[in-house]
């Protein structure tokens, strides 16, 4: 059987591939410990839980506007006003099944074939191959440890030619947990002002989970903001990644773009999720808030077991849950009947010794590092960086 071209363009996402071998091997009955998905170990809180039950109660229960109800477009649009001070109207919004929807309607909306995507490494494995799906071109910019894994403005300078169309970046970052400060968007946006044919999808869906502080958006520079889409969504900072609703919020004809994308691929995103995200996004943020507290804490368990592994080079990650140590130091060291050398290998090694899915650093444009989450229970993370220790005292 011959099948779509398409299908050879992309590459299948490696955090679901490690994930999927865990489920395997934990089908035979080993005990693996999952430090792969980016998924909040925490229930949905109650109050958006008994939205649902009113939601399905009150029986809506069928199909929605494609871009979402007017009234989940009005509650992003409180969200954006309240948190970062940015004024958007329910016509800037379109609500989609999940942020990597969003995303897609985004980068399919405004790209063409063989124009220019630029892309600081590391990336979240999905931008990479929705790019390639679009038929157009990735072009990385590859950042540094020692500058935090952030692009500089010469950089991104360097990089723009003619045929760059869009920027896509995340802060937090997925998996470095980068922040870009107001003063380093600052300096990004005069780069962007040189060039106003470059728009900048600006991921931010990690928001709620920053450890150094109050989050800054680039799309709070009013000459960008026409030029912006903002990609966010309630998988992590709400805990609701099953339910599946992520947003944009971008100028007017980007959102009509995406809406008649996703008007053809899905149309709008599950009634009773939408009903029970205008209560996520309009009430309380104490859950959020209590949630990223204790991430802080695992942050700082984890910071502290790493420092008795012997070439780890990682540095704190000031968002998001995850750590992305560079473990070149590993190359080409062998326990005798495994070799490492790369990050693939790395990778597959912990999850056949130390029975720890992680997730390797070549799907993030980093082939040096390996990306490890934190958004599992203190009891398993001390158990798993125990369980690395040891598998990585046998390689010589």
């Amino acid at each position: 059987m011959q099948l779509s071209s398409l299908l050879d363009r992309f590459s299948e996402p490696e955090t679901l591939k490690m994930a999927k071998l865990g489920r395997e091997l934990r089908a035979k009955g080993i005990d693996v410990i999952d430090l792969s998905l980016g998924e909040p170990d925490f229930d949905t809180p109650q109050h958006i839980k008994d939205a649902a039950i009113k939601a399905i109660n009150d029986n809506f229960s069928h199909y929605t506007p494609v871009a979402g109800y007017l009234d989940l477009r009005e509650a992003v649009c409180t969200k954006l006003k309240r948190d970062n001070q940015l004024d958007y109207k329910p016509e800037n919004i379109v609500t989609s099944t999940g942020a990597k929807q969003s995303l897609a309607n985004a980068i399919l909306a405004v790209v063409d074939e063989g124009e220019e995507v630029i892309i600081p490494t590391p990336y979240w494995v999905t931008y990479s191959e929705l790019v390639k799906i679009a038929r157009a071109k990735v072009v990385e910019v590859h950042t540094s440890l020692e500058s935090g894994f952030k692009i500089t403005p010469q950089q991104l300078e360097a990089a723009i030619t003619p045929q760059s169309k869009i920027f896509l970046f995340s802060s937090p970052c997925n998996p470095s947990g980068a922040v870009y400060s107001k003063a380093e968007l600052e300096a990004l946006a005069v780069v962007f002002r040189k060039y106003p044919n470059l728009y900048i999808i600006s991921d931010e869906i990690y928001e709620y989970i920053n450890f150094v502080g109050k989050h800054e958006s680039i799309a709070q520079f009013s000459d960008l903001k026409d030029r912006v889409i903002i990609v966010n969504g309630l998988s992590k900072g709400f805990a609701m990644t099953g339910w599946r609703l992520g947003y944009i919020a971008s100028n007017v004809d980007i959102a009509k773009g995406a809406e008649k994308l996703q008007g053809q691929f899905t149309s709008g995103t599950c009634s009773i999720t939408q009903k029970a995200a205008v209560v996520a996004l309009t009430t309380d943020l104490k859950p959020s808030l209590e949630m990223t507290e204790e991430f802080t804490r695992r942050r700082a368990r984890v910071m502290d077991l790493i420092k008795d592994i012997p070439g780890f080079k990682c540095t704190e990650p000031e968002g998001a849950f995850y750590i992305f140590p560079d473990v070149s130091y590993y190359y080409g060291k062998t326990d005798g009947v495994t070799t490492i050398t790369n990050s693939a290998d790395f990778s597959m090694y912990l999850l056949h010794t130390a029975h720890v899915s992680s997730v390797m650093g070549e799907a993030f444009g980093e082939p040096n590092c390996v990306r490890f989450s934190f958004a599992n229970s203190m009891v398993n993370i001390d158990r798993a960086w125990v369980r690395i220790k040891e598998a990585l005292a046998k390689l010589n």
